[in-house]
């Protein structure tokens, strides 16, 4: 029987992965913005590298709760007004940031954000899976990621020269600005997408959704896909500022700049080569290449800045690659009924575990007397085996669910009726 994707009347994809790649775009760079950030803010606020961890975190954690709290509820709401309705709410939390005063405030702005911006993320993976038929789900999926390298080129490097050339309040005013535009675009563009209506009490769907043997391999894999990254990311640019000695100004955009250059085109690619073919073997694949390149990045120091560039493009390919064709699986295996809710409690545990990474980084990454950071070989090794526990999960998911990496063959065509 066809899927529901299959059966659904043509639409423009082109524009609706768009959208959603906008959408995902001013979400993830709302998290990451605070990551090249680190330095300045730990300057105009006096705090420690754990205080700023944990602001940090906050986003994930808040993102975390209301994704498990939307798991109850998504899927009876359609698509278009639940995205429409938590993008309007991120919107207004960024704008808050923009004008906090003072940490606390700062904080609460944050909360505000990973609320409402956690949960519309998981409606966008949502809307990829039920529109977006399986045999190009993984281009699909591969578009919409590469939010994270666009937000890495325009974004980062934005952020960086405005806060530099104003204060650190104008990247999120901008943000706010952008987030405000694509949302009068998204209410043009996105298609209306019914809700998965159960017969079950919402506390019994959740309880589905929670026990279910695949999705709880789904849960595990989601996890530890994030927690790699995050444990080392959140880190990167003080190291490469206080470690390294790159000039905040020009040098260190062109970290993000060439990094998230090289990743924009990988990711479609890569994406394309998961529906070409086994998507666990493209997830090997990149994995083998992460867990070789994050001892470099964690070690740096002084040094030439060609060395440092490639060192850096090849840990971004390395870590946003590996989301096209784990996150193509985990959307397989999970039927259409299940989807909104189940991508609901998927961003909350990827969140509360971005978050977890974050701390643990904090715990472990310390300042010497002279300003430098300590301790973050120390997250890379913790990453490194994050990222083979990648590949086993992804090897424990595929057992109990092989449709989910493997590729839908094409369907063969009904024989002519005889005149």
């Amino acid at each position: 029987m066809p899927s529901t994707a299959a059966r659904r009347p043509a639409l423009n994809e082109r524009a609706l992965l768009f959208t959603l790649a906008a959408v995902q775009f001013t979400h993830i760079m709302d998290f990451m913005i605070m990551m090249p950030l680190g330095a300045r803010l730990m300057q105009v606020f006096g705090i420690t590298p754990a205080q700023f961890s944990l602001l940090v975190a906050s986003y994930g954690f808040a993102a975390a709760a209301s994704g498990f709290l939307g798991g109850f509820v998504l899927d009876r709401f359609d698509r278009r007004s639940a995205l429409l309705t938590l993008y309007t709410g991120f919107d207004l939390a960024t704008l808050a940031c923009a004008f906090a005063p003072t940490y606390e405030i700062l904080m609460g702005a944050r909360i505000a954000a990973g609320a409402c911006g956690g949960v519309a993320g998981s409606l966008v993976t949502s809307m990829v899976g039920d529109v977006i038929p399986p045999e190009r789900r993984g281009r699909g999926m591969g578009v919409v990621m590469t939010a994270f390298p666009i937000a890495s080129v325009f974004g980062v490097p934005a952020g960086l020269i405005l806060s530099g050339w104003l204060e650190w309040h104008a990247p999120f005013q901008l943000l706010a600005l952008c987030s405000a535009a694509i949302l009068l675009y998204a209410r043009r563009v996105l298609p209306h997408v019914p809700s998965h209506r159960s017969e079950n009490h919402p506390v019994r769907q959740m309880l589905e959704i929670l026990t279910h043997r695949i999705h709880r391999r789904c849960f595990l894999l989601s996890a530890v896909l994030v927690f790699a990254g995050a444990s080392v990311v959140p880190f990167m640019a003080p190291s490469l500022i206080t470690n390294v000695g790159l000039d905040e100004r020009w040098e260190l955009p062109l970290v993000y700049l060439f990094g998230g250059a090289c990743a924009f085109f990988t990711m479609p690619w890569l994406g394309r080569l998961a529906d070409r073919h086994d998507k666990f073997h493209v997830l090997v694949a990149v994995s083998l290449l992460a867990v070789a390149i994050v001892p470099f990045i964690t070690r740096l120091g002084p040094g030439p800045l060609p060395y440092t560039l490639a060192v850096t493009t090849l840990f971004f390919i390395a870590m946003s690659g590996r989301f096209a064709p784990a996150m193509a699986m985990i959307t397989n295996a999970v039927d259409a009924r299940y989807r909104g809710g189940f991508m609901s409690v998927n961003s909350a545990v990827q969140q509360a575990s971005g978050g977890l990474a974050n701390l643990t980084a904090g715990l472990l990454v310390t300042q010497d007397v002279s300003g430098r950071l300590v301790g973050y070989s120390r997250a890379g090794l913790v990453a490194g085996v994050a990222f083979v526990l990648t590949v086993v999960l992804a090897a424990w998911l595929r057992s109990g669910a092989p449709h989910a990496a493997r590729n839908p063959a094409p369907a063969t065509p009904a024989p002519a009726e005889p005149v």
